[in-house]
């Protein structure tokens, strides 16, 4: 792995920044240890494979609730898009749940696979955009 020292990038950290928004992400190795820096813009470059598609379902009242395949998330709307947006507020919060007791959630194997979309989501931060992206298929009642 093409890594530099924690010590070189601690003494030049302000140069260390500059090239990672500049040039490149960079690896980085401290004893054992080793972490990615990155521009903002790279992680969402990287998590764009990463989609939320949800199973809709249209209720006896004429309302629309989705049922997220990613995360154990569910909710109700007036219409499609309201569903959406309380959807992707859902998923923000239990982003932010998540992320506040990280090294419990991401050691649970039933919720390890949940961190790209965790991170994607906390990248992205806007409930009209996350909820633009879910993309949904018809489910049976």
């Amino acid at each position: 792995m093409v890594a530099i020292n924690a010590t070189d990038v601690r003494n030049e950290w302000s140069a260390v920044v500059d090239s990672v928004i500049r040039e490149k992400p960079r690896f980085i190795k401290r004893t054992r240890d080793y972490m990615f820096l990155s521009d903002i813009n790279v992680i969402k470059d990287l998590l764009s494979v990463y989609t939320f598609t949800a199973k809709q379902f249209t209720e006896d009242d004429g309302s629309v609730t989705l049922s997220l395949d990613q995360i154990d998330l569910v909710e109700n709307g007036t219409d499609e898009q309201d569903a959406k947006i309380k959807l992707a507020k859902a998923i923000i919060e239990y982003s932010e749940d998540f992320y506040s007791d990280f090294n419990l959630w991401a050691s649970a194997p039933n919720r390890k696979p949940h961190i790209p979309y965790v991170i994607k989501s906390l990248v992205i931060s806007d409930p009209s955009a996350i909820g633009g992206m879910i993309q949904c298929r018809h489910g049976k009642n």
